[in-house]
């Protein structure tokens, strides 16, 4: 089916600006009968007739509204929530089958659903409370619990365990998420300034070492060095690279004598051949 489908129709409302305007918007148009319903469905699928899916979506457009107004106690704008369930729908409309003899909010339920869930879970907390299926599953169903519950005691973590079917171990971790909250970075500017103190950016030094950037700035330095050391290195001779190595590199260092003695030359052209490979890392690194 053509991607335009899931593009809003140029005369669908949308949920921005007023949303008040929006929610009376779409509570006056009316919902489509079984037939019409069913009609416009086949047009769809048969014929790909974007303008009757335009019509599915735009008359199902309340229902997103009613479901999203179950999401609110997260915190989260209600306009992006109904817009998302709205994604839902569309994507429920795309797939919809009047032949199974449901109706297409019946249908679209999950879809709207799923939708609002994964922008909850994108943007309800800076760190993902719930990554895997199991773990979205006990998010939305923890938290529904919890709206009678403080704190769960021993016995209530057993029960919600038990109707969930999940280790109480994981009741008991999702409850920790849902119950932590983000810390801001910066202060907040309606906060006294004596909470302002306490804030991460606060607690950090003055010091130039201390800036972010800096640090970055200087690791990415360390490691160019390093690498450009290196391939001056290897470009010495056997001979001069031994030498540098056992006198800087590793422990216990050589004495000149040592190694004037292994290689059967005076202690002064050892000191020679460092002195000219000294001058030729010299010339490398600066390159």
């Amino acid at each position: 089916m053509s991607q335009a489908l899931m593009r809003t129709p140029v005369d669908m409302p949308v949920p921005v600006g007023n949303l008040d305007h929006y929610m009376a918007a779409v509570g006056r148009i009316e919902v489509l009968n079984a037939e019409e319903e069913s009609r416009l469905a086949r047009a769809l699928r048969e014929r790909q007739d974007l303008d009757a899916a335009r019509r599915l979506i735009l008359h199902n457009l309340r229902f997103v509204v009613h479901i999203a107004r179950g999401y609110s106690g997260y915190g989260l704008p209600l306009g992006d929530l109904i817009q998302e369930g709205n994604i839902g729908l569309m994507k429920a409309v795309r797939r919809f089958d009047p032949d199974h003899g449901v109706r297409l909010v019946s249908f679209a339920v999950h879809w709207i659903r799923a939708e609002i869930h994964e922008f909850i879970l994108r943007n309800w907390r800076i760190v993902k409370v719930a990554t895997t299926k199991a773990q979205r599953k006990l998010f939305f169903n923890l938290r529904q619990a919890k709206k009678s519950l403080g704190w769960l005691n021993p016995s209530e973590v057993s029960v919600v365990a038990r109707d969930l079917g999940v280790p109480e171990s994981d009741v008991i971790e999702m409850e920790n998420r849902l119950a932590s909250r983000d810390a801001s970075f910066d202060p907040d500017p309606s906060e006294d300034d004596e909470r302002g103190y306490l804030v991460p950016s606060e607690q950090l030094s003055g010091s130039p070492d201390s800036d972010p950037a800096r640090i970055i700035e200087d690791a990415d330095w360390d490691r160019h060095y390093q690498t450009q050391l290196q391939q001056s290195l290897n470009a010495l001779d056997a001979r001069t690279r031994d030498i540098l190595v056992r006198r800087y590199l590793i422990e216990p260092k050589a004495t000149l004598h040592e190694l004037a003695s292994e290689y059967g030359v005076s202690a002064e052209r050892i000191r020679q051949i460092e002195n000219r490979a000294f001058k030729s890392l010299r010339e490398a690194l600066s390159a």
